[in-house]
């Protein structure tokens, strides 16, 4: 006789091989049928049972055991197969992070950094920051040209990149909460980079365009990495085989983290990087180390929210934003009304003047986080916000004296049996980083060095105007913000959030977790929902193309400029039915590629 454990799993399996086979086309807005649901009395281990009323399409997931939610199919299926392999929520979260280097390259990375925040089921919080650091040969105006003007040189080519961190900082979450051997995390990304793997649609048309760029940059070899032999477009359905870099996963597989900053092939990443125009050391590399901080915790209406610190300015933003968001009420206001999103375009313009001009790495710089993290100081930032009208950014500056940050990042989540958490996000920056790959390797580089204010006063690629605080210094980690973020309610766990989107990271959060926390909105709704973004400068809203028409006229009357853009963010999250503890898993395939999976 079957176990109830075996009985439920293999109802999961046959509703989501028959969703996967039937589902309609998600972004055409069809109505979908719910899925079938294990009923809460089934006793389903830990007291959990299937999350109801999610929708029938590829893009949600839902089990008892574990969840991934990640940017790409064949990463979110190396991390449940960790899962189910016995890992920890850390471990798939590694091996997903190895495989996006793989089979997401214009934003998974090993030559790159990011930020992981982990909630274990006991409730304990913790936030690590392998975020890329400067070369030590770094200077304030390396820049910028005769005239004080920034050049390209922080976006395109070797020097525009800061020293990687990722491999560094998987192996520190390894040694505190793996539990499979590193080898095992490792062996699935050397699978894909030497097997390959079949590229979809929208993978094969952007590598060709990135391609295209690579050879009028001048790296040419780069562009013969992701090309067919004869140097034309690889298209939907071919295999991507990366050989190169297959061969430096398995040397980090077979010698640990150590061998990609230390040793031989630390040595040649840096003398080519040095060759090819960059300023890399193999001291730069040597020195490296991915730090523990503490995470940014705190309460918001009945919730603990756990969430990065300094260098990421994410955390910071995110405390302001809900504070502002409590101290206006705007969950009286209806979900994605003009009022609402007038009212927290508000919220956000005054936080991202802090931001910009006032955050910067703790290491380098003196921050005043105690009043920023005040909410009575983000209720005070709320008392000159007009409801009728909008508030010109030139008359909105960072609410504390200032002393005298892409697109194509990539977020995921875990969670496994036990309640273990994992939000991550990490990046190159903007896609494909710089644009070349260290010779020899297949490791691209980023591009990093943008995100440190290069011309302080001046906007970087994201437009983000920011301070002295942010200004580059040897060894220093230029400000983010990247916000892997967990939600819990009562010691439960309730939610796993991030996304990429540059400056609209934050925004994005904040977002989702005002529909769960406030308006009691489920992901498999709120993350195909529009957004909204406000960064202080430029003075404008940005928001997406679904936005209603009525909503943007609403905005206009306030006086706001409105700007569409196709998408805001990617994010791939799983939150825990509050009724049956079951596991929902979210892709945010409305916008781009991605696969939820669970079991």
């Amino acid at each position: 006789m079957r176990s109830l454990r075996s009985l439920v799993a293999l109802v999961l399996v046959g509703s989501f091989a028959c969703r996967d086979a039937t589902a309609p086309d998600h972004s055409s807005g069809t109505a979908q049928a719910p899925i079938p649901s294990v009923s809460a009395e089934a006793a389903a281990p830990k007291g959990r049972a299937m999350p109801s009323g999610a929708a029938e399409a590829p893009r949600v997931a839902l089990g008892i055991h574990g969840a991934v939610s990640s940017q790409e199919e064949n990463a979110t299926d190396v991390g449940l197969a960790i899962l189910k392999k016995g890992g920890s929520a850390v471990d798939a979260a590694i091996a997903v992070g190895f495989a996006l280097a793989v089979t997401h390259p214009s934003a998974g990375n090993i030559g790159g950094g990011g930020f992981m925040v982990i909630r274990t089921s006991d409730g304990k919080a913790f936030a690590l920051d392998y975020r890329e650091m400067a070369p030590a040969a770094a200077s304030r105006d390396m820049y910028l040209d005769k005239k004080g003007n920034p050049t390209r040189g922080s976006l395109d080519g070797p020097k525009a990149a800061g020293i990687p961190g990722t491999v560094r900082g998987f192996a520190a979450a390894h040694e505190e909460f793996g539990k499979l051997p590193w080898k095992d995390l490792v062996a699935p990304a050397v699978a894909l980079a030497k097997d390959g793997f079949a590229l979809d649609e929208e993978t094969a048309g952007d590598l060709a365009r990135v391609t295209k760029k690579m050879r009028d940059l001048g790296y040419a070899d780069t562009a013969k990495l992701f090309e067919k032999a004869d140097g034309s477009a690889l298209a939907k359905g071919d295999k991507l085989v990366q050989p190169e870099l297959a061969k430096v996963l398995q040397t980090i597989a077979d010698q640990g983290a150590d061998a990609f900053y230390t040793g031989a092939l630390a040595e040649k990443m840096a003398t080519e990087v040095e060759k090819a125009g960059g300023i890399w050391k193999a001291s730069d590399l040597s020195s490296y180390k991915a730090k523990w901080r503490d995470p940014i915790v705190f309460q918001y209406r009945g919730h603990e929210i756990v969430t990065m610190p300094p260098p990421s300015a994410g955390g910071v933003v995110l405390k302001q934003l809900l504070a502002m968001s409590q101290a206006l009420q705007l969950d009286k206001q209806p979900w994605r009304g003009a009022e609402e999103v007038h009212l927290f375009s508000e919220a956000m313009r005054r936080a991202y003047a802090d931001r910009n001009l006032l955050l910067g790495d703790p290491d380098f710089v003196k921050m005043p986080l105690e009043k920023l993290l005040d909410p009575a100081y983000a209720t005070e930032r709320t008392k000159n916000i007009d409801p009728a009208h909008a508030t010109p950014s030139k008359d909105v500056s960072a609410g504390l004296p200032a002393k005298p940050e892409s697109p194509q990042t990539t977020h995921y989540s875990v969670v496994d049996e036990a309640g273990n958490a994992v939000a991550n996000t990490y990046t190159l920056n903007t896609g494909y980083g710089a644009k070349v790959a260290i010779a020899g390797t297949g490791v691209l580089l980023n591009n990093e060095m943008d995100d440190f204010a290069t011309a302080p006063g001046k906007p970087n690629v994201f437009g983000l105007v920011q301070g002295e605080a942010n200004k580059i210094e040897p060894n220093k980690r230029m400000l983010s913000s990247m916000t892997p973020t967990i939600v819990s309610k009562d010691g439960e766990l309730r939610a796993v959030l991030g996304s990429p989107g540059g400056p609209t990271i934050t925004t994005t959060v904040a977002q989702l977790t005002r529909a769960l926390v406030d308006y009691q909105v489920p992901l498999d709704k709120a993350v195909p929902a529009f957004r909204a973004h406000h960064q202080w400068m430029p003075d404008e809203i940005i928001t997406e193309q679904s936005i209603p028409n009525e909503v943007v006229a609403e905005l206009e009357k306030k006086g706001h400029k409105v700007s569409r853009r196709e998408r805001i963010g990617h994010a791939n999250c799983i939150e825990v039915d509050p009724k049956t503890r079951g596991f929902r898993a979210v892709a945010d395939t409305s916008r781009a590629n991605g696969k939820a999976a669970a079991y």
